[in-house]
Protein backbone atom coordinates (compact mmCIF):
# COMPACT_ATOMS: atom_id res chain seq x y z
CA UNK A 1 0.00 0.00 0.00
CA UNK A 2 1.21 3.51 -0.84
CA UNK A 3 2.02 5.69 2.15
CA UNK A 4 2.38 9.42 2.64
CA UNK A 5 5.17 9.89 5.17
CA UNK A 6 4.51 12.75 7.58
CA UNK A 7 6.79 14.19 10.26
CA UNK A 8 5.40 16.37 13.03
CA UNK A 9 7.29 18.32 15.69
CA UNK A 10 7.83 17.51 19.33
CA UNK A 11 7.57 20.19 21.96
CA UNK A 12 5.93 23.59 21.90
CA UNK A 13 4.25 23.40 18.50
CA UNK A 14 3.04 19.80 18.73
CA UNK A 15 -0.43 20.53 20.18
CA UNK A 16 -1.56 22.92 17.44
CA UNK A 17 -0.31 20.64 14.66
CA UNK A 18 -1.99 17.60 16.25
CA UNK A 19 -5.26 19.55 16.51
CA UNK A 20 -5.02 20.63 12.87
CA UNK A 21 -4.53 17.04 11.73
CA UNK A 22 -7.44 15.88 13.89
CA UNK A 23 -9.71 18.60 12.46
CA UNK A 24 -8.70 17.40 8.98
CA UNK A 25 -9.81 13.87 9.90
CA UNK A 26 -6.36 12.43 10.61
CA UNK A 27 -6.73 10.99 14.08
CA UNK A 28 -3.74 9.38 15.78
CA UNK A 29 -2.61 8.17 19.16
CA UNK A 30 0.89 7.77 20.55
CA UNK A 31 2.10 4.21 21.07
CA UNK A 32 4.40 3.05 23.86
CA UNK A 33 7.53 4.19 22.02
CA UNK A 34 6.17 7.70 21.83
CA UNK A 35 7.36 8.72 18.36
CA UNK A 36 5.41 6.55 15.87
CA UNK A 37 1.68 7.21 16.36
CA UNK A 38 -1.02 4.81 15.25
CA UNK A 39 -2.93 6.68 12.50
CA UNK A 40 -6.60 6.35 11.52
CA UNK A 41 -5.79 6.91 7.83
CA UNK A 42 -4.02 3.79 6.52
CA UNK A 43 -2.44 5.80 3.70
CA UNK A 44 -0.55 8.02 6.16
CA UNK A 45 2.29 7.21 8.53
CA UNK A 46 3.52 9.71 11.10
CA UNK A 47 6.72 10.14 13.05
CA UNK A 48 7.36 12.71 15.79
CA UNK A 49 10.78 14.40 15.83
CA UNK A 50 12.43 17.61 16.99
CA UNK A 51 11.46 20.57 14.78
CA UNK A 52 15.15 21.40 14.27
CA UNK A 53 15.64 18.19 12.26
CA UNK A 54 12.48 18.31 10.17
CA UNK A 55 13.47 20.65 7.28
CA UNK A 56 16.58 18.64 6.39
CA UNK A 57 14.76 15.31 6.63
CA UNK A 58 11.96 16.55 4.38
CA UNK A 59 14.49 17.84 1.86
CA UNK A 60 16.26 14.45 1.87
CA UNK A 61 12.99 12.64 1.21
CA UNK A 62 12.91 10.73 4.47
CA UNK A 63 9.44 12.31 4.80
CA UNK A 64 7.10 13.63 2.14
CA UNK A 65 5.61 16.42 4.22
CA UNK A 66 6.23 17.96 7.62
CA UNK A 67 5.53 20.77 10.03
CA UNK A 68 8.20 22.96 11.57
CA UNK A 69 9.02 26.53 12.49
CA UNK A 70 10.13 28.96 9.81
CA UNK A 71 13.15 29.69 12.02
CA UNK A 72 14.39 26.13 11.51
CA UNK A 73 13.81 26.30 7.76
CA UNK A 74 15.99 29.41 7.62
CA UNK A 75 18.59 27.96 10.01
CA UNK A 76 18.94 24.72 8.05
CA UNK A 77 18.76 26.31 4.60
CA UNK A 78 16.74 23.28 3.51
CA UNK A 79 15.38 23.22 -0.05
CA UNK A 80 11.72 22.40 0.61
CA UNK A 81 8.36 23.65 -0.66
CA UNK A 82 6.64 25.89 1.86
CA UNK A 83 2.96 25.11 1.32
CA UNK A 84 1.26 27.11 4.09
CA UNK A 85 2.04 29.50 6.87
CA UNK A 86 -0.18 28.01 9.57
CA UNK A 87 0.49 31.02 11.83
CA UNK A 88 0.74 28.76 14.88
CA UNK A 89 3.05 29.61 17.78
CA UNK A 90 4.54 32.85 16.46
CA UNK A 91 7.98 33.76 17.81
CA UNK A 92 10.75 36.21 17.06
CA UNK A 93 14.41 35.28 16.87
CA UNK A 94 16.17 38.06 18.75
CA UNK A 95 19.59 39.12 19.98
CA UNK A 96 19.62 39.99 23.68
CA UNK A 97 22.25 41.07 26.18
CA UNK A 98 22.36 41.31 30.01
CA UNK A 99 21.17 44.50 31.62
CA UNK A 100 24.52 44.94 33.37
CA UNK A 101 26.37 45.47 30.06
CA UNK A 102 23.76 47.60 28.28
CA UNK A 103 26.13 50.59 28.50
CA UNK A 104 29.13 48.66 27.08
CA UNK A 105 30.19 48.99 23.44
CA UNK A 106 30.42 45.31 22.48
CA UNK A 107 32.11 46.12 19.19
CA UNK A 108 35.32 47.04 21.01
CA UNK A 109 36.13 43.53 22.24
CA UNK A 110 35.58 39.89 21.42
CA UNK A 111 32.29 38.66 22.88
CA UNK A 112 30.82 35.23 23.63
CA UNK A 113 27.51 34.57 21.88
CA UNK A 114 25.30 31.62 22.81
CA UNK A 115 22.60 30.26 20.54
CA UNK A 116 20.91 27.19 19.07
CA UNK A 117 20.79 29.09 15.77
CA UNK A 118 24.36 28.93 14.53
CA UNK A 119 23.77 29.96 10.90
CA UNK A 120 21.28 32.72 11.71
CA UNK A 121 23.53 33.99 14.52
CA UNK A 122 26.75 34.04 12.50
CA UNK A 123 25.06 35.85 9.61
CA UNK A 124 23.79 38.55 11.97
CA UNK A 125 27.06 38.89 13.89
CA UNK A 126 29.16 39.17 10.74
CA UNK A 127 26.78 41.68 9.18
CA UNK A 128 26.99 43.81 12.34
CA UNK A 129 30.80 43.35 12.43
CA UNK A 130 31.06 41.82 15.90
CA UNK A 131 34.21 39.97 16.93
CA UNK A 132 32.88 36.87 18.66
CA UNK A 133 33.25 33.33 19.89
CA UNK A 134 30.18 31.22 19.16
CA UNK A 135 28.79 28.86 21.82
CA UNK A 136 26.35 26.25 20.49
CA UNK A 137 23.55 25.62 22.97
CA UNK A 138 21.02 22.81 23.23
CA UNK A 139 18.16 24.52 25.03
CA UNK A 140 18.02 26.91 28.01
CA UNK A 141 20.10 29.49 26.13
CA UNK A 142 18.86 32.25 28.45
CA UNK A 143 20.88 30.88 31.40
CA UNK A 144 24.27 31.56 29.77
CA UNK A 145 24.51 35.33 30.45
CA UNK A 146 26.07 37.07 32.17
CA UNK A 147 28.66 34.54 33.39
CA UNK A 148 29.14 32.49 30.22
CA UNK A 149 27.93 34.72 27.38
CA UNK A 150 27.69 38.42 26.57
CA UNK A 151 24.87 37.91 24.11
CA UNK A 152 22.29 35.29 23.22
CA UNK A 153 20.37 34.78 20.01
CA UNK A 154 17.18 32.93 20.82
CA UNK A 155 13.48 32.69 20.01
CA UNK A 156 11.04 34.78 22.02
CA UNK A 157 7.27 34.42 22.29
CA UNK A 158 6.18 36.82 25.05
CA UNK A 159 9.56 38.04 26.28
CA UNK A 160 8.85 37.02 29.87
CA UNK A 161 11.70 34.49 30.00
CA UNK A 162 14.23 37.08 28.83
CA UNK A 163 12.86 39.60 31.28
CA UNK A 164 13.14 37.10 34.14
CA UNK A 165 16.85 36.71 33.34
CA UNK A 166 17.43 40.48 33.04
CA UNK A 167 18.08 40.26 29.31
CA UNK A 168 17.26 43.10 26.91
CA UNK A 169 16.49 42.69 23.21
CA UNK A 170 18.82 44.71 21.00
CA UNK A 171 17.74 43.36 17.59
CA UNK A 172 15.05 41.22 15.94
CA UNK A 173 16.58 38.88 13.37
CA UNK A 174 13.43 37.26 11.99
CA UNK A 175 9.79 36.42 12.75
CA UNK A 176 8.71 32.81 12.70
CA UNK A 177 5.60 30.63 12.86
CA UNK A 178 4.72 27.02 12.06
CA UNK A 179 4.93 26.10 8.37
CA UNK A 180 3.55 23.16 6.38
CA UNK A 181 6.33 21.97 4.06
CA UNK A 182 6.82 19.30 1.39
CA UNK A 183 9.60 17.41 -0.33
CA UNK A 184 9.95 18.55 -3.94
CA UNK A 185 9.99 15.05 -5.45
CA UNK A 186 6.99 13.95 -3.40
CA UNK A 187 5.03 17.02 -4.53
CA UNK A 188 5.67 16.11 -8.18
CA UNK A 189 4.67 12.46 -7.66
CA UNK A 190 1.20 11.75 -9.11
CA UNK A 191 -0.31 10.01 -6.07
CA UNK A 192 1.59 11.80 -3.31
CA UNK A 193 1.19 15.20 -4.94
CA UNK A 194 -2.59 14.81 -5.12
CA UNK A 195 -2.72 13.68 -1.48
CA UNK A 196 -0.57 16.64 -0.41
CA UNK A 197 -2.74 19.14 -2.30
CA UNK A 198 -5.87 17.67 -0.72
CA UNK A 199 -4.35 18.11 2.73
CA UNK A 200 -3.32 21.67 1.91
CA UNK A 201 -6.91 22.46 0.86
CA UNK A 202 -8.28 20.97 4.10
CA UNK A 203 -5.74 22.82 6.25
CA UNK A 204 -6.52 26.11 4.50
CA UNK A 205 -10.25 25.50 5.00
CA UNK A 206 -9.68 24.92 8.71
CA UNK A 207 -7.54 28.05 9.04
CA UNK A 208 -10.12 30.16 7.21
CA UNK A 209 -12.90 28.77 9.40
CA UNK A 210 -10.97 29.61 12.56
CA UNK A 211 -11.22 33.30 11.68
CA UNK A 212 -14.98 33.30 11.01
CA UNK A 213 -18.34 32.50 12.57
CA UNK A 214 -21.83 32.08 11.13
CA UNK A 215 -24.45 34.66 12.03
CA UNK A 216 -28.04 33.66 11.41
CA UNK A 217 -30.99 35.96 11.97
CA UNK A 218 -34.59 36.70 11.09
CA UNK A 219 -35.20 39.94 9.22
CA UNK A 220 -38.62 41.60 8.72
CA UNK A 221 -39.66 42.47 5.15
CA UNK A 222 -39.42 46.23 5.74
CA UNK A 223 -35.87 45.97 7.15
CA UNK A 224 -34.51 43.45 4.66
CA UNK A 225 -32.84 45.68 2.05
CA UNK A 226 -31.12 47.89 4.60
CA UNK A 227 -29.74 45.00 6.66
CA UNK A 228 -28.62 42.82 3.74
CA UNK A 229 -26.76 45.70 2.10
CA UNK A 230 -24.66 46.37 5.21
CA UNK A 231 -23.77 42.75 6.00
CA UNK A 232 -20.12 41.80 5.50
CA UNK A 233 -19.79 38.35 3.96
CA UNK A 234 -17.51 36.13 1.89
CA UNK A 235 -19.65 36.38 -1.28
CA UNK A 236 -23.34 37.03 -0.56
CA UNK A 237 -25.71 36.11 2.28
CA UNK A 238 -27.86 32.98 2.20
CA UNK A 239 -31.49 34.08 2.27
CA UNK A 240 -34.69 32.05 2.68
CA UNK A 241 -38.29 33.25 3.16
CA UNK A 242 -39.82 32.67 6.58
CA UNK A 243 -43.01 30.68 6.98
CA UNK A 244 -45.99 32.97 6.45
CA UNK A 245 -44.04 35.43 4.29
CA UNK A 246 -43.31 37.63 7.33
CA UNK A 247 -39.66 38.16 6.48
CA UNK A 248 -36.48 36.28 5.75
CA UNK A 249 -33.97 34.01 7.43
CA UNK A 250 -30.50 35.38 6.64
CA UNK A 251 -27.25 33.51 7.16
CA UNK A 252 -23.78 34.98 6.67
CA UNK A 253 -20.14 34.08 7.45
CA UNK A 254 -18.33 36.99 9.10
CA UNK A 255 -14.95 37.56 10.69
CA UNK A 256 -14.84 37.02 14.44
CA UNK A 257 -13.36 40.47 14.88
CA UNK A 258 -16.52 42.03 13.39
CA UNK A 259 -19.04 40.29 15.64
CA UNK A 260 -18.72 42.58 18.67
CA UNK A 261 -19.93 45.61 16.72
CA UNK A 262 -22.12 43.79 14.22
CA UNK A 263 -24.60 42.03 16.53
CA UNK A 264 -25.69 45.21 18.41
CA UNK A 265 -26.02 47.03 15.08
CA UNK A 266 -28.15 44.25 13.57
CA UNK A 267 -30.39 44.27 16.62
CA UNK A 268 -30.75 48.04 16.36
CA UNK A 269 -31.67 47.79 12.67
CA UNK A 270 -34.44 45.29 13.38
CA UNK A 271 -32.95 41.81 13.07
CA UNK A 272 -34.26 39.28 15.58
CA UNK A 273 -33.42 35.75 16.79
CA UNK A 274 -29.72 36.29 16.05
CA UNK A 275 -27.60 33.13 16.38
CA UNK A 276 -23.81 32.84 16.33
CA UNK A 277 -22.03 29.54 15.84
CA UNK A 278 -18.63 28.17 14.92
CA UNK A 279 -17.52 26.96 11.48
CA UNK A 280 -15.37 23.83 11.09
CA UNK A 281 -14.14 24.43 7.53
CA UNK A 282 -14.46 27.07 4.82
CA UNK A 283 -13.88 25.88 1.23
CA UNK A 284 -14.18 28.55 -1.46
Amino acid sequence: MKKLRVVIPKGRIYENVARLLSDAGIVFKIDERGYRPIVSDTEIEIKILKPQNIPDLVELGSYDIGFTGYDWIVESGADVIELLDLKFDPVKVVAAIPEKIMHVNLHRRKIAVASEYENIARKFLEKEKYSYIFLRTYGATEVFPPDDADMIIDNMATGRTLEAHNLHVIATLLESSTRFIANRRAYKDLWKGEKIRELKMLFQAILDASERVILEMNVPNDKFEKIVKMLPCMKSPTVAPLYGQEGYAVKVAVKKTEVKKLIPLLKKLGATDILEYEIRKVVV
